[in-house]
């Protein structure tokens, strides 16, 4: 039997290749000479340094860099294409799970330490980039980042502004920077830069903005707009994803002519999967909670397209199922199982020996009952 395993981290407790190797070892217990292919998985969020990675052969190294609140952080980033390439999270940066709740606060809060990640790659010898930018602690537009990058913002003395959203509200002229690298951003948020469905809007509560921030920081994200398209007449505040991760977005489509795609098809691309799905018997994919949105763009929705290309059969396995995941059904997931095998409290379903445990017990009792079915052919 031949079985290409691909499924995405369940956050907070098993990393995509834990509930691989959980699921193998599954299968293992009723096909002991099957051949598996695990092949690590994200959406282009959390872990997608670690699929490209392990998927693509690369490397891993870190550098210590100004945190959203300006204190060190080490961040970890891959290298890929013989150190032509590297893979970035800017959460690994400036990540919102780098903060607890009382230190949130979008006006100081900086981008800063995404372009000291991306300028120590390039000292590496880095030209492309593929940027995941989900789980932002910012709202600064970016602008700290290019400042990290050799971009002059300044105020209207000449001085450059502070970090953070409060920065914007100073900003009175950008410079240009020149030698940016090619970059693609791994982004499946659409929301655009300003506005009611801006990011300011939609993302700054749960970053620690209060209503009156909200608007604050909206007026000067407008501003900030307004500005860099008298030097780049292309600016578009309302593109698709130019309010992820705080106005990153922005900042890359503007000033890098970046291109936004789809976190989960770089990921699929960049890794080959169809070249191992093609010849698979069947294939395994999944993640922490399989629900309606799982067919909007997530990983699980992807690998299944990948694999009815061919006409393969696709099992996903989930921390918890809802009841809207049906949905999954006609996006090519013929089957879905949930875990969870007992009456238990979140706190202990999430503990990562519990959950890869869970796994394993209940891909081998699925396996043990595909066996019993081929037997009885």
């Amino acid at each position: 039997m031949n079985v290409v395993i691909a499924i995405d981290s369940f956050k907070g407790s098993m990393t995509s290749l834990e509930a691989g190797e959980s699921a193998s070892a599954g299968i293992r217990r009723i096909y002991p000479d099957a051949d598996i292919a695990i092949r690590p998985l994200a959406d282009g969020g959390e872990g997608t340094v670690d699929a490209l990675t392990l998927g693509c052969g690369g490397t891993r190294t870190q550098v210590c860099v100004t945190g959203s609140l300006e204190k060190p952080v080490l961040c970890s980033y891959g290298i890929l294409d013989a150190g032509k390439t590297a893979v970035i999270e800017m959460s690994g940066a400036a990540g919102i799970t780098l903060l607890s709740e009382t230190e949130r606060n979008p006006l100081y809060t900086t981008t800063y330490g995404v372009g000291e990640v991306i300028r120590d790659a390039i000292a590496r010898g880095c030209r492309h980039f593929i940027i995941g930018i989900g789980g932002s602690a910012t709202n600064d537009g970016g602008i700290g980042m290019l400042q990290a990058l050799g971009f002059d913002l300044l105020d209207q003395e000449g001085v450059p502004v502070r970090h953070g959203a409060l920065g914007l509200r100073d900003l009175a002229v950008i410079s240009d920077s020149h030698g940016l690298p090619e970059l693609r951003i791994a982004c499946d948020v659409t929301n655009p830069l300003c506005g009611p469905q801006g990011c300011s809007a939609v993302f700054g509560p749960q970053k620690g903005a209060d209503s009156a921030m909200i608007q604050q920081m909206d007026q000067w994200l407008s501003s900030y707009a307004t500005l860099a398209g008298k030097s780049f007449p292309e600016t578009n505040p309302a593109h698709a994803g130019a309010g992820a991760a705080g106005g990153l977005g922005f900042a890359f489509l503007t000033f890098f002519h970046a291109t936004l795609e789809s976190g989960v098809n770089i990921i699929l691309e960049e890794t080959h999967l169809s070249d191992y799905i093609k010849n698979a018997d069947i294939v395994i994919t999944g993640e922490g909670c399989l629900d309606g949105q799982t067919v909007m763009g997530k990983a699980p929705a992807g690998v299944a397209k990948i694999a009815k290309e061919f006409q393969k059969p696709v099992l996903a396995f989930s921390g918890c199922v809802t009841e809207d995941a049906k949905a999954c059904h006609a996006a090519g997931i013929d089957a879905f199982f949930p875990i969870v095998r007992g009456a238990v409290s979140l706190e202990d379903a999430m503990q990562t020996d519990h959950a890869k445990q869970n796994m394993t017990d209940t891909v081998e009792q699925i396996f043990r009952m595909l066996r019993t079915f081929q037997n009885t052919k």
